[in-house]
């Protein structure tokens, strides 16, 4: 059909309007938002006649009836939340896609109490006059981290951008090779440095950097050393760094600040729990970095957040950068990541309560229990359904985040098994589930993985597959 055909079939806007005002459920919505949504509507079918080919068109979506119902589910779709919870059963602890680090119970209370009503976010309370939003986490953080001073921004890119800004603006900024990372969202370093005001100075090879590259490469017009760990990717074989007490030393002895961006913010060492050597906060501070930089929402395990923690003369530096008040974070941050920091007042309590570290570090028994308790539940859920197969398997999982790269942690995960079209709908299915349950396909298989799972999620997957089964039966 040629397109001045299918454009004479477009419905009339006042004819649609009719039915649509007898739908009881568009009722519940604002008149101009339906009027609105129809007008998208009907210009969406007239431009895809216009661009499209005429032959290929669907004609069907020229009915009435196909037109309201596309009105009732773009009014559904604008009324909803976009951000919305969702099930993480993909075994990646530190998901981005999916937010990274849950916050648990903890934060609840204390985070509604704060976002209901008001706050002393800028006033002090013992004098009656303004304070700073900074100083609701500083006494924390020091007592945490052996600093002598802190601020938040809002993440640890941020809060490296700032650090160079307020530090070696029209300076050198002396780096390996090897430290020149890429983070998430193709972000570079060598990029934030160059937003920073800052030159970067590459010493020594990829694979290896001496603290003699380091010396030799200092002059009049270096600003800072930087040392960027590398918590994302390992360079293995024939390798070699110099140490953090080796760099400290190096920069005292120049009169140059020690810049260390740790990124992940590991607060608690994982050694005893099997996982391999990765620097602490504590340990970069202990070691005499002027400045160390880290984020809050990964392997610390709190709300998304760029923490800078050092010597005080840097940090009161960087406090007065009008950069910071560009990237400073609100209320809600400030209120998640204080929660979150004092469980790390007693290290076992923070183990158990910070979702993040309890999912990485529980041990494969604990996980194959549960999921022999998800199979129990789920399995009278797929009774009647001849499509697919049910089974706990062993896989591994993953910290994800950009924090220990190289680390396979042992799992359990639930495995529904069956022709690859039935697995593909499945998973459609479930990730467009309210809320959306996001697992991963595998060897012809769904899998739900055990360590990113709560058991508060196990009713709810639960009802999913059995709504997945009755539309299967149809």
């Amino acid at each position: 059909m040629e397109q001045r055909d299918l454009l004479r079939k477009i419905p009339k806007m006042d004819d649609i309007w009719t039915k649509i005002e007898a739908k009881e459920e568009l009722k519940e919505f604002n008149e101009s938002m339906a009027k609105n949504e129809l007008r998208d509507v009907l210009q969406n079918l007239r431009t895809d006649i216009l661009q499209g080919h005429a032959d290929t068109f669907n004609e069907m979506r020229l009915l009435d009836d196909s037109i309201v119902n596309e009105v009732l589910f773009q009014c559904q779709k604008l009324a909803s939340m976009q951000l919305r919870k969702v099930i993480n059963g993909t075994g990646v602890v530190l998901h981005t896609n999916l937010g990274r680090a849950p916050l648990g119970d903890y934060v609840k209370d204390a985070l509604w109490d704060i976002a209901k009503g008001y706050s002393n976010l800028e006033m002090d309370l013992d004098t009656g006059k303004r304070g700073s939003r900074y100083s609701h986490m500083k006494e924390l953080l020091l007592k945490l981290t052996g600093a002598e001073d802190a601020i938040v921004v809002n993440n640890n890119a941020g809060a490296v951008l700032l650090t160079l800004s307020a530090i070696t603006k029209g300076k050198e900024v002396i780096i390996s090779r090897g430290e020149l990372v890429e983070i998430g969202g193709s972000f570079r370093v060598p990029e934030v440095m160059e937003q920073s005001g800052a030159t970067l100075v590459e010493v020594g090879a990829t694979n290896k950097t001496h603290l003699r590259d380091y010396e030799k490469a200092i002059t009049p017009e270096t600003g800072a050393l930087l040392k960027v760990h590398q918590s994302n990717f390992k360079i293995m074989g024939f390798t070699q760094e110099a140490n953090m007490e080796e760099l400290v030393k190096l920069a005292e002895k120049n009169d140059l600040p020690m810049i260390n961006d740790l990124g992940s913010g590991l607060f608690l060492s994982l050694q005893p729990f099997g996982f391999p050597p990765e620097p602490t906060v504590q340990e970069a501070v202990a070691a005499g970095c002027d400045v160390v930089t880290f984020s809050g929402d990964k392997l610390l395990g709190g709300a998304q957040a760029g923490i800078i923690a050092g010597k005080k003369k840097w940090i009161q530096q960087i406090a007065k950068h009008p950069l910071t008040r560009a990237l400073r974070v609100d209320k809600l941050t400030l209120c998640a990541l204080e929660a979150t920091l004092k469980l790390y007042l007693n290290p076992e309590e923070a183990l158990v309560k910070i979702p993040a570290l309890r999912m990485m570090t529980e041990k494969p028994d604990a996980l194959e229990v549960r999921a022999e308790q998800l199979i129990y539940m789920l399995k009278p859920a797929l009774l009647n359904n001849k499509t697919l197969s049910l089974s706990v398997v062993t896989e591994t999982s993953q910290v994800g985040g950009g924090a220990y790269p190289t680390v396979q942690l042992e799992s359990r995960l639930i495995r529904f098994e069956g022709e690859p079209q039935a697995v593909t709908k499945l998973e459609r299915f479930l990730r467009q589930h309210q809320p959306a349950i996001i697992g991963r396909i595998q060897d012809n298989g769904y899998m739900l993985d055990l360590r990113t799972l709560f058991e508060d999620d196990f009713e709810t997957i639960v009802k999913a597959i059995e709504g997945w089964t009755k539309l299967s039966a149809v």
